[in-house]
């Protein structure tokens, strides 16, 4: 839990509420702040397993997994590759493509040319490339004055991607199986604080949706997580134009290690297909293994 990442906080949380989930289900369970040391740390523990609660850069991108291969420590969630293409946005976009799987127009620009012109016509959203929790995203509308002038902590190259419009929608996936569809609410765009903070969204489970949008949703997810290689749990992004019928539904991205903090969504429709917060916990627990 905890790491380096933009995402560190959100990650304590979800550490935090899965250690005490465990523990209600009587393992023993040791709460470790990913540091430099961290190899050193699980060398001289020497877990059964590791629950990843690690969010970001780092611990969701394929690095931690890769030390936890070579010390061949069984760990939660997706291994080394299907993690590394799901936190690249463009190429699980590429991914998506090649399995038929709807995506909008996105490119990789450097963030230098796109404080100085729009790379693409408005409206647009430009975002890392390799962060989640919506941290460091910016919408551009055509109403806007000029190019959206990004903090200087953003990296050199970002993700400018042509605006999605509708509704938020999103499907977990646990093991070989989709679980439910849920459609987020908010006042407005679903950033940082609108998934964090408490009152920021309301969830309606299982979507008030047409049938056969619910079902696409639980087959691109399904199909998702099985393209880029995923295991244990995955939740996949969509935005629905609900003007456009089936054809306004596009996937954004696939998370290989969702949230489970109190307003998270996976163990929330974990809860709606029987599962409590611990069974959630457990499952993912004895679910770890090395490789794939």
């Amino acid at each position: 839990m905890g790491g380096a990442s933009a995402e560190r906080e959100v990650s304590l949380s979800t550490g935090r509420a899965c250690a005490a989930a465990l523990r209600e289900r009587e393992y023993n369970v040791v709460e470790v702040d990913a540091g430099p040391d961290l190899c050193a740390v699980l060398t001289d523990l020497k877990p059964d397993a590791v629950l990843n609660c690690l969010h970001g850069r780092w611990g969701e991108d394929g690095c931690v997994q890769g030390m936890l291969e070579w010390l061949r420590i069984p760990y939660s969630h997706s291994g080394v590759l299907a993690s590394a293409l799901a936190m690249d946005k463009q190429r699980t976009k590429d991914v998506y493509r090649a399995h038929g799987l709807p995506v909008v127009e996105s490119i990789i620009a450097a963030a230098a040319d796109v404080r100085q012109r729009h790379v693409m016509p408005p409206p647009y959203v430009v975002k890392p490339n390799n962060e989640g929790s919506s941290v460091g995203v910016y919408l551009v509308n055509a109403e806007n004055n000029g190019p959206p002038q990004l903090d200087e902590d953003m990296p050199e190259h970002v993700m400018v991607e042509a605006y999605a419009p509708g509704r938020e929608l999103t499907t977990t996936v646990m093991g070989d199986r989709a679980l439910t569809v849920t459609d987020i609410i908010t006042t407005g765009w679903y950033d940082y604080d609108a998934k964090y903070k408490e009152g920021g969204s309301s969830h309606v489970v299982p979507a008030d949706i047409p049938q056969d949008i619910f079902d696409l949703c639980m087959d691109y997810a399904l199909r998702a997580h099985n393209a880029l290689g995923c295991r244990g749990v995955s939740r996949t992004d969509f935005r629905w134009d609900e003007t456009r019928g089936a054809e306004g539904l596009v996937l954004l991205e696939t998370n290989t290690q969702p949230g489970m903090t109190a307003t998270s969504l996976a163990p929330e429709q974990g809860a709606y297909c029987g599962f409590s917060f611990p069974d959630f916990c457990a499952w993912m627990v004895e679910d770890a293994s090395c490789s794939r």
